[in-house]
């Protein structure tokens, strides 16, 4: 493990994913990596619920890892990964929330609620052809809702002091030389520099994280299932 992010969802991993393996710090472990092997669900709600933080086997293979549920475990991979080197993603906290309730905390707010009759059909096809892939809003929970957001995701000024507290105690405790603090217009060039690796010959990557999410909704996701992919 080369590079860690400590940044949450929605502040830019998706483009910085795309960067690190661009720059030869890949493959990078991203929520999308859970998303697209389900079995790895169940290997984060082990850590989420105690059973087991077997780091090496976890992310056997990735040189980097970014997002969410990766993210919120920074202190232990920075510990365990001592010669790895911190990224910090931030953005506008108002700007931050507003994107994560419109996706990601929607989401999990729609799990709490009972869903229309289309929506539990789904998700019953779901778990009877992806029973790894039906745990994941448990394994959300258990990572990074409760434990980070108290599971208050409908509380914004909450929410958005647990953003602000998050990147104060990041600074704190990672050495300034370790540690950069990177926000997704910022480029190439700090991130070369901090990296120690030379500026590519094309544009930093531009992913458009929202639309990435919407692809991976319950409903697409059943369709891929039941075709058997």
């Amino acid at each position: 493990m080369k590079v860690i992010g400590a940044g949450f969802g929605r502040t830019g991993t998706r483009s910085l994913k795309a960067a690190l393996e661009l720059l030869g710090f890949g493959p990078c472990y991203h929520m999308s990596t859970v998303i697209a092997e389900p079995y790895r669900v169940r290997q984060w709600l082990d850590v989420g619920e105690g059973r087991s933080r077997d780091w090496d086997t976890l992310f056997a293979g990735f040189r980097s890892a970014l997002d969410w549920p990766a993210s919120a475990y920074w202190r232990e991979l920075a510990g365990h990964y001592p010669e790895a080197k911190v990224v910090l993603t931030v953005r506008d906290p108002a700007r931050w929330y507003d994107s994560v309730s419109a996706t990601i905390f929607r989401s999990a707010l729609e799990q709490r609620a009972r869903p229309p009759l289309r929506r539990r059909v789904i998700r019953w096809m779901v778990a009877r052809r992806a029973p790894d892939f039906a745990l994941y809003p448990r394994m959300a929970r258990a990572t990074f809702i409760d434990p980070v957001f108290g599971g208050r995701l409908d509380d914004r000024d909450h929410v958005i002091e647990v953003f602000e507290r998050h990147v104060a105690e990041v600074r704190a405790a990672i050495p300034a030389g370790r540690l950069l603090v990177f926000e997704p217009g910022d480029g190439w060039e700090p991130l070369c520099a901090f990296l120690g690796v030379a500026v590519p010959d094309v544009p930093y990557p531009q992913v458009n994280e929202r639309a990435a999410f919407r692809r991976k909704r319950p409903r697409r996701l059943a369709r891929l299932i039941l075709r058997g992919r």
